[in-house]
């Protein structure tokens, strides 16, 4: 086995790009649609098309991109269908989550999560979208954590990185639904406390067809510049 140090920086160079795509997508500063060149982006980072070529690879088999023949990679763009697939899938994922977290936190976990809401609430205060966007899924995350199955959480996450990617293309405006989002964060927290198990999991279940019921089907997507998305991450 290759356990040499250039193989571990190459390994590493690979994650750090993946993991600045990815929260990219996730913080909804990449919209649906989105091509990215192989050209560009190993320019921007410094690293061959191969390298680029292989991340892109990565991120088509969490399906938040697309590669087509002859024409190259893209960030997936939802349909309505399939918006409605992963939000149905989130319900599911997410009820299972929701009994074990009642079954296993603790007050340390209950910290935390009063912890992610407070944050969650100052980002709004501060306008400050995309870092509200990643709390709000982290906030998912961590309950999964908590839950201590990591196939779910996996699964999850990649459901939450297509959740922001429907957000992106179908929600009507970007700003409106924060403050009800945070507090519903607020409602299962409670819940939780309670050890309130069918209660929980009813606060989780409307809180994402809150969600749902935010998507404009008809929106259209803006249209991202990969330079300036990523020229402060690059370094």
């Amino acid at each position: 086995m290759d356990g040499s140090p250039r193989r571990h920086k190459r390994e590493s160079q690979d994650d750090h790009i993946y993991d600045q795509m990815f929260s990219a997508i996730l913080e909804q500063r990449l919209s649906p649609g989105t091509k990215l060149s192989e050209d560009v982006l190993g320019e921007i980072f410094g690293v061959s098309r191969t390298v680029i070529r292989k991340v892109l690879q990565r991120l088509s088999h969490e399906n938040v991109v697309r590669i087509l023949p002859n024409r190259g990679a893209y960030v997936a763009e939802p349909s309505p269908e399939e918006a409605r697939d992963v939000l149905e899938a989130r319900k599911v994922v997410e009820a299972g989550i929701m009994r074990r977290v009642i079954a296993r936190h603790t007050r340390a976990d209950l910290k935390k999560l009063e912890k992610m809401r407070t944050e969650e609430a100052n980002s709004i205060a501060q306008g400050d979208h995309s870092k509200w966007v990643a709390l709000s899924g982290d906030f998912h995350l961590a309950l999964a954590d908590i839950a201590g199955n990591e196939s779910l959480r996996d699964f999850l996450r990649a459901l939450v990185s297509r959740t922001s990617l429907i957000h992106v293309q179908y929600q009507n405006g970007k700003m409106g639904s924060q403050s009800c989002s945070c507090e519903e964060h607020g409602d299962i927290i409670e819940a939780i406390r309670e050890q309130d198990e069918e209660k929980a999991v009813r606060m989780m279940m409307d809180h994402l067809q809150a969600c749902e019921e935010q998507l404009n089907l008809d929106g259209q997507e803006p249209v991202s510049d990969l330079y300036k998305i990523f020229s402060a991450t690059a370094d």
